[in-house]
């Protein structure tokens, strides 16, 4: 099932061979259980979308958005908000739960990839008001620090050219290097992200072996201590057959270590190759879960069937910060005045605060 591509930079060309989506399984998991009628995708339009769409091509840019099939990207790029890709699209490692091409870059790294992305960033923000950037990545085991001087520099350059931008990292682990994490802090960021993914029992039948639960935990507070001003997220994906105390206990861990923001979603497979969803969790249920992340403390909690870690990131930096404007929080969230067309049913997005009062909560 593996293919080869090729790859070329400052040091020359080189071929690696990957595994398209990430399959590495021969045979198919067992079936999912059928999706339920409050799964349903968003179908970006209109004029904003269509001509980011267009810029994005045009620039060349590389969006977790559209590689993913992001069921809100519609609703972000309408609000100012976009994920960027760096590093390439070949992962070092092959988590049972995600679709990207698993290999070995080989060291393989475009140097001028961040200025060229800090480019596009200030002509999409001068053009359609972009104002919020997320920057992720694949793993790269096979960089000496992960890619986080990457990572630092594009947040660099970015700021260099757009200084009011707001610029999330959601990073790799950097195989629970600190170092690497204070790399990036040390760039000015305004908030730093690492995905627990799922519950401590889980982990290691869905996540790479490279990855662990409590790596994932030692890099958050880390980035907690040594930059405390900067607000701190992870995500938890559901459904893959987590128990509702396994929930309220990785909410605990994760504040222990400092999390500020936590984001839930419904886990959809991929591929018949990935892990089945075992359950799909009910908007009652995400509801009754975001009220336990502010019972635990978190600054703020997006839950939803479609949230991802990045969905509707600049809303959930200004609520995190007490910023958001009354206008905004009396916004009707199945149908923003900016929401792109939908199928036949609203999406029931659990995210909306029954009072503001909450936005007060400190740690």
């Amino acid at each position: 099932m593996a293919s080869e591509v090729t790859l070329t930079d400052a040091h020359g060309t080189r071929t690696v061979k990957i595994a398209p989506r990430g399959i590495i399984a021969r045979h198919p998991e067992p079936v999912g259980a059928p999706k339920p009628p409050w799964i349903r995708a968003m179908l970006p339009s209109g004029p904003v979308y269509s001509e980011l769409k267009r810029l994005v091509a045009e620039l060349r840019l590389h969006t977790v958005c559209q590689e993913a099939l992001c069921p809100n990207i519609g609703e972000c790029w309408g609000h100012g908000t976009m994920t960027i890709l760096l590093l390439g699209g070949v992962c070092t490692r092959a988590c049972r739960f995600c679709a990207v091409a698993t290999g070995n870059p080989r060291g393989w790294l475009d140097p001028e990839e961040p200025e060229h992305v800090a480019e596009a960033v200030a002509l999409l923000a001068q053009r359609h008001g972009l104002r919020y950037v997320v920057l992720t990545s694949v793993d790269r085991d096979d960089l000496p620090d992960g890619g986080a001087a990457h990572f630092a520099e594009t947040v660099r350059r970015i700021k260099a050219r757009v200084p009011e931008m707001k610029v999330e990292t959601l990073t790799p682990d950097f195989r629970g290097d600190l170092r690497a994490v204070e790399i990036v802090l040390e760039a000015d960021v305004d908030v730093f992200a690492n995905n627990v993914e799922t519950v401590r029992r889980l982990t290691p039948r869905v996540r790479d072996p490279r990855a662990g639960y409590d790596q994932t935990l030692s890099v958050l507070v880390h980035a907690k201590r040594f930059r405390p001003d900067v607000l701190t997220k992870s995500s938890l994906m559901l459904g893959l057959g987590e128990t509702e105390a396994e929930i309220r206990q990785t909410m605990r861990d994760l504040r222990a270590v400092g999390v500020d923001i936590l984001t839930l979603g419904q886990y959809l497979r991929p591929t018949k190759h990935h892990l089945p969803v075992v359950r799909y969790v009910t908007p009652e249920e995400f509801a009754r879960y975001r009220e336990w992340g502010y019972e635990e403390g978190f600054r703020e909690v997006f839950s939803g069937p479609l949230v991802r870690s990045s969905y509707r990131a600049e809303r959930v930096f200004a609520e995190a910060q007490g910023e958001v404007r009354n206008a905004e929080l009396s916004e009707d969230p199945k149908c923003p005045a900016s929401s792109p067309a939908q199928e036949d049913v609203d999406l029931p997005l659990t995210w909306r605060r029954e009072n503001s009062s909450r936005l007060d909560r400190a740690d």
